[in-house]
């Protein structure tokens, strides 16, 4: 067979990426080979694959999440088009895994029919290699303004017969509406490939809900699949930045009688702020986002995550008085970790004529260390080794290198051919290497260290703590959750037969063109 079907949702961050997940994950289980696919992502969150030619390449890190759901390896084909935003009116435009232009309002329109040709191409491949690919859509339907060049939801739906499921979040409230207007907002040829709803996030009495239900049937034809219980272990793999001020999942006590607090800074242009969830995993570690400056004096490990702009983040450092509460941070001799553009912001100085253009500009001084920016985007996967035996791995995605630094300065991590890799300095370390906390003997190493430097002596990191196994826990969660609470024989004939003949149509629609 050659199924598929397209989640999408009433607005960003309704529940598409997770629910994609699920669905991968359930089809799994029942023996079918899926795919997962986003034709456009706009985010800073990627992860890299290595693609057919050996070279490293980028896709959103919500599909790389969705092919382990799969089993599969990720594929660039996954994620054909990764839009990353590197500031309120551009962004950078990575296409089958690398950057090949950059898009603002003014040129998107003619860059979009070479982007839809890539993904069109991309889905077809994908078809003919998987019995179902999992598409998932991108912001809303509804989105009428965008419609004519559309190829991310409706125009993908329409390009390629796939029939459509329409997930709303019903914790921000207003769900019904949200549903019946997606639909009613659609020109005819579109609503009859929207088949029905998924509710997410429910929380409560089901049977309060049912009356909703019932007229939301009766007024679009369309059937609810199902409704997704809110659920506070699903965490990991975020698809967008974190809210500010939340503490990622839910942490569990202490193996000690200490706990460790983690201050992330939330960066304006954060980037793959999924490298500290692995942080959060462990026992007795509480790891927050924050915008406060306050929040960084009472913290154990203050962290500068990645960033899009590295040299506008700093900037922004500077003007919120966050820099000056690194710095004391600093000072007192309290551990700090820059990761990728927050490890840049700890340099003496930063010459960046390629992302911001602003030339050479002074960085915080907490290392020894200058950046060079080069317009060739360093994209690849690294394996290696910190204190001289643990092994590490991680990955690379950044323009910015060190091209100078002191003699002698210890690095943080080192290549598997020995060559060192970032650096520490006292209390101060910093990595180019996303994903290098999911090594659980250096995650424990450091978060040791951390404790040693801060004074938390009744710190005890966790034995038997494994990152991989917990994301693999998540994967099955959402799979259970599909399995427990959606009609998934309805789902399996949707995919395997397409939309329901003669679906009504709710006025007023689009207007066709």
């Amino acid at each position: 067979m050659s199924g598929g079907l397209l989640v999408a949702g009433t607005t960003s961050d309704a529940g598409k990426s997770v629910l994609t997940a699920g669905i991968c994950r359930w089809l799994r289980r029942r023996g079918v080979r899926v795919a997962p696919f986003k034709a456009q992502n706009m985010s800073n969150n990627s992860a890299v694959v290595v693609g057919p030619d050996g070279r490293g390449g980028e896709i959103g890190r919500a599909q790389a999440m969705q092919a382990a759901a799969c089993g599969v390896a990720p594929d660039l084909r996954f994620n054909p088009v990764l839009l990353k935003p590197g500031s309120d009116h551009a962004s950078q435009v990575v296409l089958l895994g690398e950057a090949v232009d950059t898009v603002t309002a003014g040129n998107y329109r003619q860059l979009r029919p070479r982007l839809a040709e890539t993904a069109y191409g991309a889905l077809a491949e994908l078809r003919a290699a998987y019995e179902v690919v999992i598409c998932e859509g991108a912001g809303s339907p509804a989105e009428i303004n965008l419609r004519a060049g559309d190829y991310v939801n409706m125009g993908l739906a329409r390009h390629a017969g796939l029939p459509t499921i329409v997930v709303g979040d019903i914790d921000r409230g207003g769900v019904f509406a949200s549903m019946f207007g997606t639909v009613a907002l659609l020109d005819p040829a579109d609503q009859a490939l929207v088949a029905g709803f998924v509710i997410n996030k429910f929380r409560g009495d089901l049977g309060l809900l049912q009356p909703g239900l019932d007229m939301l049937h009766r007024v679009t034809g369309r059937p609810t699949y199902g409704v997704l219980p809110w659920e506070l272990d699903l965490w990991l793999d975020a698809e967008d930045s974190l809210a500010y001020g939340r503490v990622l999942g839910r942490p569990a006590a202490p193996r000690g009688t200490d706990w460790l607090d983690v201050a992330v800074v939330r960066l304006p242009r954060i980037s793959n702020a999924t490298d500290v969830e692995a942080l959060a995993t462990e026992p007795g570690v509480r790891v927050r986002l924050t915008i406060e400056p306050a929040e960084l004096a009472a913290a154990d490990l203050v962290v500068l995550p990645g960033s899009k702009s590295t040299v506008a983040d700093l900037a922004w450092l500077r003007e919120t008085g966050l820099a000056d509460a690194v710095l004391a941070h600093a000072a007192a001799g309290r551990p700090l970790l820059g990761i990728c553009g927050g490890f840049q912001m700890l340099a003496r100085a930063i010459h960046d004529p390629v992302e911001s253009g602003r030339g050479s500009v002074p960085g915080l001084g907490l290392l020894p260390i200058e950046i060079t920016f080069d317009p060739h985007k360093t994209v690849r996967r690294a394996t290696g080794t910190a204190a001289g035996d643990v092994p590490v791995h991680g990955y690379e995605i950044h323009h910015g290198y060190v091209s100078a630094a002191d003699p002698g300065l210890p690095p943080l991590l080192r290549y598997a051919d020995g060559v060192g890799e970032g650096a520490r300095l006292g209390a101060v370390h910093g990595t180019h290497w996303h994903g290098a906390f999911e090594s659980d003997e250096f995650r424990r190493r450091f978060l040791t260290e951390v404790a040693r430097l801060s004074g938390r002596a009744g710190f005890k990191v966790a034995p038997d703590t494994a990152f991989a196994a917990a994301r693999e826990r998540t994967l099955d969660l959402l799979g259970d959750l599909v399995e427990e609470h959606l009609d998934t024989a309805a789902l399996w004939r949707l995919i395997e037969s397409g939309p329901p003949p003669a679906l009504p149509f709710i006025p007023p629609g689009a207007p066709t063109n």
